[in-house]
């Protein structure tokens, strides 16, 4: 269970993301545009929206008796120099997803974490047009809420059981970065489970982590570069629920580093 002083921490997250939401949802509910950034990623004024709603909240949010750095995907780069000397510090993608916003299929979140000893400790992740939270942490379990009830008073423990068919492996792929290496892990996993069938629940996001945290597919395998930011508050979810997000080779995914990008990761 959560302690109090966690549970607190929790709630003044779903707070600062609910509100981070509630602006990313005016901009999606009409006419809007979008630029290119210098690695070709998009981002539109909702991502630059959300970015100064949470890092104001967080620079004067404590943790642990202090306050810590914020880095944002949509903040300025901050050199490793600097980074390296960092404990903790809050990690955060104000808009996971921006592809998702951008085409309107509501596959999109909002992520707070906090890496500390270069792993995510904690995180929390909101999907504003389902009104859901995630969050979680190892040893602090992991849970989904109503995003309007900020006070976390009534949350669900995850996994959930769901009476699955054992017999079906169900993996999460990507909606818009899926490649043959995943179908290839997929079928070779399924035959090392003793599974005859497989099934892809296709998401975008960091929606595809919660939902392995949730129990609703097996396995998360992505094959592709991610940036720090993108699986952080997630990962913290996934092994709150019991579960392994790790490198391809096994490995642990390891954050804050020079460069600060992962060459893919597995969940199962």
């Amino acid at each position: 269970m959560v302690d109090k002083d966690y549970k607190r921490l929790f709630q003044q997250l779903a707070e600062i993301s609910v509100r981070a939401g509630d602006e990313i949802m005016k901009i999606y509910s009409g006419n809007f545009d979008f630029d290119m950034k210098e690695d070709d990623s998009p981002v539109t004024d909702a991502d630059r929206a959300a970015h100064d709603i949470i890092s104001e909240a967080l620079e004067v949010l404590e943790f642990d008796g202090a306050l810590i750095p914020v880095l944002s995907e949509e903040g300025d780069d901050i050199a490793f120099e600097e980074r390296k000397h960092w404990e903790r510090y809050w990690l955060i993608d104000p808009l996971d997803g921006t592809k998702e916003f951008i085409s309107r299929n509501g596959e999109f979140t909002v992520n707070i974490a906090i890496i500390s000893g270069n792993k995510p400790i904690l995180g929390i992740v909101y999907l504003p047009v389902k009104d859901k939270i995630y969050y979680g942490g190892a040893g602090l379990g992991a849970y989904k809420a109503s995003g309007r009830d900020c006070a976390l008073s009534y949350a669900e423990i995850l996994p959930i059981k769901t009476g699955r068919n054992p017999d079906i492996l169900v993996a999460a792929g990507s909606r818009s970065h899926r490649t043959p290496d995943f179908d290839l892990w997929v079928e070779s996993e399924a035959k090392r489970r003793g599974c005859s069938r497989v099934e892809v629940l296709t998401a975008g996001s960091s929606l595809k982590l919660c939902l392995a945290a949730e129990g609703k597919v097996d396995v998360c395998p992505r094959f592709g570069p991610t940036m720090e930011w993108d699986t952080a508050a997630a990962h913290a979810i996934v092994e709150g629920a019991g579960k392994k997000c790790t490198r391809p080779d096994g490995g642990r995914l390891i954050y804050n580093k020079p460069v600060m990008r992962n060459d893919g990761f597995i969940v199962s």
